[in-house]
């Protein structure tokens, strides 16, 4: 059920919290990008210690683009309808691409422990939750074309 506090001052739904922390976990890589320039001296030895491996950084960075690319759009929906209603198809096949990607780098033993187990149970959840949740599908159906 949608109140009129669910609405922004443009008549348009106001995106949940968890659509938020949705987009900082799909673009995670951009976000520790920041945190290791914002560090300056110590920026090489943090993305070292989640990125060992360049390949898988660059990866990431790529993997967290429809997120990146979200934030930007969420501000802007109103004037871009068609594209937002797809994006958030665009947001459910990142969170798959990513799961796998995660699934793929334990099975392979290239990264393990909590942090990984961790990374795919918040996977998983954003991504049934992306698919399922009726408020946020009401958020991307702005119902103008």
């Amino acid at each position: 059920m949608c109140y009129p506090s669910n609405y922004d001052d443009n008549g348009h739904l106001k995106l949940p919290w968890l659509f938020w922390l949705v987009l900082v976990l799909q673009a995670r890589t951009w976000v520790l990008l920041v945190v290791a320039g914002a560090s300056r001296e110590q920026g090489e030895a943090i993305l070292s210690l989640f990125y060992p491996d360049r390949q898988a950084f660059w990866l990431g960075l790529c993997a967290g683009l429809p997120a990146a690319a979200a934030f930007l759009l969420s501000g802007r929906r109103q004037h871009f309808p068609r594209l937002w209603r797809a994006w958030q198809y665009v947001l459910i096949v990142a969170q798959l691409a990513l799961l796998i990607w995660q699934l793929t780098l334990v099975l392979q033993n290239e990264t393990s422990g909590i942090v990984a187990m961790l990374l795919i149970v918040l996977d998983l959840f954003a991504l049934g939750w992306l698919a399922t949740s009726r408020y946020l599908r009401a958020c991307f159906s702005t119902g103008q074309d």
